[in-house]
């Protein structure tokens, strides 16, 4: 799915601040002690998926040993899978839908209470506020039986975003992670749809709620100690996660990315912003008709023919495999780094400088005009004047690395979160995005909250 700007949410109501980017060597860790319950408890979190291959778990506790266990997990077929051992029966729910989609946000709830008399409210699953009945596994504990993932128990076995042997690590931007021990929460506690956006189901402030002996808040919002919990159960090992872990691409303002679904070769990282394999592309999961947009890339390697740019709709960006030969092409403009020259449709302009590794280059792009600005380490090229003019229509975002010989790659920054370092966060003029260079004026961030006020 490619977002447009008429699926976006409205600058309104509550604003979720940071998420974190889980790339599949990360997890949160920690013991558990004792529980207000071992029969009630609610999960709520939202995810937005990257890589979509292979076994990803949420959440993961062991009580005593490995064999006494439970897990919330997206399948290698992507299909969502609560499970957990009991003191009576077992847990064993299934959804019969795929769970595949890398280019939104979703939430989820999974309510549990055992001291329900009908097996199916022992545990209920919802997606967007709505429950999930199709459900291809239905196994339920017995009545007031005690969950072996509320028990806990084993030290330092209670992990978010992998499991014990730290394998099946998770692949997501996660954000509002919250447990409510010892109670039944639906999902209205977490989420809402109001008059501003009645068929788009939004984040609600949870600060409010209570939490039990056992229960957490994670809002990332420290990104020296991303495991830590709002009211102190904080995961205190912290895996493989780093500061540049912190995003600000949340369920109330979504960022674009690569998208996984729409690449060729590519291999795609960090949150599909990392991309890499020689001869291979990638198409961004934003398209838009109008508006002023500013994004920066930075080049990595020495022998780099990384392609940098846009394409108008109807270049075949989706039906062919976007090579080396066809990103030159009709409908598509292109920088051609280390070189600096611009293909506009196949013709190769006069180089605009020469680039080298490391380099951050600035894309600035009217819509409107079809005017692209280019920025070589914040300063412009082409004495300030538009590099190409007059490419105007819907609009798309490929990008690619065609040097059989370098597999290096590039590294994006879309405004939502980053690979790199930077030193200076500089947001756009609605503040949104953290970016290396201030955005030139009047040009946004490719993010939900823009296209919503500013076009797209």
């Amino acid at each position: 799915m490619i977002i447009l700007g008429t699926n976006s949410i409205k600058d309104t109501g509550y604003n979720v601040a940071n998420s974190c980017r889980f790339d599949g060597a990360d997890s949160l860790q920690r013991s558990k002690g004792t529980q207000s319950s071992l029969q009630i408890g609610t999960y709520s979190f939202w995810i937005k998926r990257t890589n979509i291959d292979g076994t990803q778990h949420f959440v993961y506790s062991n009580s005593v040993d490995a064999s006494n266990k439970g897990y919330y997990s997206l399948r290698a077929d992507e299909k969502f899978r609560i499970v957990s051992d009991a003191s009576s029966g077992e847990l064993v729910l299934e959804t019969s839908q795929l769970l595949r989609d890398p280019t939104a946000w979703m939430h989820i709830v999974i309510r549990i209470d055992t001291t329900q008399s009908t097996a199916a409210n022992r545990c209920i699953f919802y997606i967007n506020g709505v429950a999930v009945t199709a459900l291809d596994t239905t196994t339920y504990p017995d009545q007031n039986a005690n969950l072996k993932i509320f028990e806990g128990g084993e030290t330092d076995k209670e992990f978010i975003g992998g499991m014990t042997g730290e394998t099946s690590n998770l692949h997501c931007y996660l954000a509002e992670f919250v447990f409510c021990d010892g109670q039944s929460l639906a999902p209205t506690s977490f989420g809402e749809f109001d008059e501003d956006s009645p068929t788009i189901w939004k984040p609600k402030d949870v600060s409010g709620l209570t939490f039990g002996n056992q229960g957490w808040y994670l809002d990332f919002e420290d990104s020296s100690a991303l495991g830590n919990s709002s009211n102190s159960n904080n995961f205190g090992t912290v895996n493989n996660l780093a500061a540049t872990d912190q995003a600000v691409d949340t369920c109330s303002n979504n960022f674009m990315t690569l998208s996984p679904l729409t690449k060729t070769s590519a291999t795609l990282s960090e949150g599909n912003l990392k991309q890499a394999t020689a001869g291979n592309s990638s198409v961004a999961t934003f398209g838009v008709s109008a508006g002023k947009w500013y994004f920066e890339q930075k080049l990595l390697g020495g022998n780099n023919e990384a392609h940098l740019g846009f394409a108008l709709e109807g270049a075949g960006i989706f039906s062919d495999a976007v090579t080396g030969g066809t990103v030159r092409g009709a409908g598509y403009v292109s920088l051609y780094s280390f070189d600096g020259k611009i293909y506009n449709e196949g013709s190769a302009t006069s180089s605009f400088g020469t680039f080298s590794a490391n380099d951050i280059v600035g894309f600035a792009l009217d819509v409107d005009n079809g005017n692209l600005y280019l920025y070589q380490n914040g300063s412009a090229l082409n004495s300030g004047n538009a590099v190409v003019s007059g490419k105007t229509g819907k609009t798309w975002f490929p990008f690619g690395n065609f040097d059989a010989g370098d597999v290096t790659g590039i590294e994006h920054n879309f405004g939502g979160a980053r690979t790199f370092t930077i030193s200076s966060a500089v947001a756009d003029g609605n503040g949104y995005g953290a970016f290396e260079y201030a955005p030139p004026s009047s040009y946004l961030a490719l993010c939900t909250k823009n296209l919503g006020s500013d076009g797209g």
